[in-house]
């Protein structure tokens, strides 16, 4: 799975948009990075407006995101701005190419991975980007777990070596799935939140907790549930985040968690409604396709319920913008 979704990535065709295979949130309202920027604005102002301080978003795919966050963080929030440098997590060089036409003069660094980040406070963004990350597959058979292997383009069993941690009963044929990249990365930042201060949010799709189940799937051509063994490095392979495991990682690793909570509620707390409602009267051509797409990311038929807002942050810090009366994420 892993090589198939770097050679996905690593195509000259941009994979978003209508025209491309998926179309993410930034795409569909310009309010979702605005509301993220002046969400990020505020946790600056709840670290104690630390100079400098790293804006850093994972995945941005064409900077789509962060060029709406950017307009309006220079808007209502100078001084955040001139102490931001931003930083990208981002491997493909085609999209590199596309942030830098998005964002003109405005990256300070590119990185393949968190791990070359400078050291000091962070605001992290990430939408859409952990379920990008490869998974491992584990099949109950009798009383012992199975990985899936994949063998001349089908399915195999075979006794798992290394394996993760996993449930010491399930039923038989009962699925799990483990995404070992972002265990460790949830792990990272937790220590680093916990250390230099900050919070990262993660916006992504998946239960709010863990269960078995199976979920990787395929995308390709804005068709979703395609089979991810057809045609590998031609569509993107995606698979639910567990968000609840995410969170325990970095509880372990001594940062806070908040939620997850529903996507349609964190954005309408924050703004998203009321924002692209003043898009739409002062651009009235088009308020019809803002609102659209505004509701498209909270309906709950649509993407509010099954996406999923979550934080890990420096324990230190308040409950960030959106989560004051969260409940906490599940403990496994």
């Amino acid at each position: 799975m892993a090589r198939a979704v770097a050679a996905y990535y690593a195509r000259d065709a941009s994979p978003f948009g209508r025209a491309g295979d998926f179309t993410t949130a930034p795409e569909i309202s310009q309010a979702f990075g605005e509301v993220l920027g002046a969400w990020a604005a505020v946790v600056w102002a709840q670290m104690g407006r630390p100079t400098p301080v790293l804006l850093v978003e994972a995945g941005p795919g064409r900077g789509t995101l962060m060029a709406d966050a950017l307009r309006v963080i220079a808007d209502v929030a100078a001084d955040f701005r001139a102490a931001l440098r931003l930083h990208l997590v981002e491997t493909s060089a085609t999209l590199r190419a596309a942030q830098a036409r998005a964002l003109p003069g405005a990256v300070t660094a590119w990185h393949d991975d968190l791990s070359s980040l400078p050291e000091g406070p962070m605001i992290l963004l990430g939408n859409e980007f952990l379920d990008a990350l490869p998974i491992r597959q584990f099949e109950r058979l009798g009383d012992q777990w199975l990985e899936r292997h994949v063998e001349a383009g089908r399915f195999v069993l075979l006794p798992n070596i290394a394996a993760p941690p996993l449930p010491s009963a399930a039923p038989e044929g009962m699925v799990q799935e483990v995404c070992e990249p972002a265990l460790a990365l949830a792990a990272a930042l937790g220590a680093r939140l916990a250390q230099q201060g900050g919070a990262a949010l993660f916006l992504d799709y998946g239960p709010a907790a863990s269960g078995f189940g199976e979920s990787l799937q395929a995308v390709r051509g804005q068709a979703r549930g395609l089979d991810p063994l057809a045609a590998p490095g031609s569509a993107d392979l995606t698979a639910h985040v567990d968000f609840a495991a995410l969170a325990q990682a970095a509880r372990a690793a001594g940062a806070a968690a908040h939620g997850p909570l529903p996507q349609g509620l964190f954005l309408t707390r924050i703004g998203l409604m009321r924002r692209a409602a003043m898009l739409a009267q002062s651009r009235p051509r088009l308020a019809g396709e803002m609102l659209s797409g505004a509701e498209r990311l909270v309906a709950a038929e649509s993407m509010g319920r099954l996406f999923k807002a979550l934080v890990l942050c420096d324990p230190a810090l308040p409950a960030p913008p959106g989560f004051e009366a969260a409940p906490a994420c599940p403990r496994q």
